[in-house]
């Protein structure tokens, strides 16, 4: 009996980024241009009558929002539920492809709650809202990735307003792609902001957060 070893030749194409030699063909960003991102370019949103310092920290490289479900909303008279949300400013958009880039932590517990957002549409708030509920991770109310709690994973959102697309990659894989709601200006938030189903207690921490962008 004769066994006959066929030797098959793979061509892998890379087209990501270069780190110490080794390709990265997950990485999202290539093709991006980064932009500056430092203090002056987010602000918080928190409960109204709260400083901010009760509802955010940044320790150590690492942004901790949190936020109850008995805290005021953003505003004085506003019927929103409770938020503590890294605002994006000095990059919002009306053109181009834009990405947003984190890495998140939520803990387990934390549920009903939207951890990313691409602001600004047609005939609703957002574009995008990506959310964690009973530990999946979400698009609005499509689950894209199972058992998201209690572990750090990069997160990617890039929005290509021309074509009117949304993306969402999780560690580098595509988890969601689906047509964007109008609009004509948006930016990008992060962190904890309450939905109707929302936990008593919300919490999502965050670091190396980056804004990309290509024309």
């Amino acid at each position: 009996m004769q066994v006959v070893v066929v030797a098959v030749l793979f061509v892998v194409v890379t087209w990501g980024s270069s780190v110490n030699g080794v390709v990265d063909v997950l990485d999202p960003t290539c093709g991006f241009t980064e932009l500056p991102f430092n203090t002056s370019h987010y602000q918080i949103h928190k409960p109204f009558d709260l400083p901010v310092a009760q509802r955010y920290s940044f320790v150590d490289g690492i942004h901790d929002l949190w936020v109850y479900s008995t805290d005021k909303p953003l505003y004085n008279g506003s019927t929103t539920h409770p938020r503590s949300e890294i605002k994006i400013q000095g990059h919002d958009y009306s053109s181009g492809v834009w990405q947003f880039e984190g890495q998140a932590y939520v803990p387990s517990g934390t549920s009903g709650v939207c951890i990313t957002q691409v602001f600004g549409a047609s005939n609703q708030s957002t574009t995008l809202a990506v959310r964690v509920h009973g530990g999946n991770l979400t698009a609005y109310s499509t689950v894209i990735v199972p058992g998201i709690s209690d572990r750090w994973f990069r997160l990617n959102v890039i929005h290509d307003v021309g074509a009117g697309k949304v993306f969402v990659h999780v560690d580098g894989a595509l988890v969601y792609e689906g047509a964007d709601h109008g609009g004509s200006s948006h930016y990008f938030k992060c962190g904890v902001y309450a939905q109707k189903d929302m936990s008593s207690y919300m919490e999502s921490r965050w670091k190396e957060i980056q804004i990309f962008n290509k024309n």
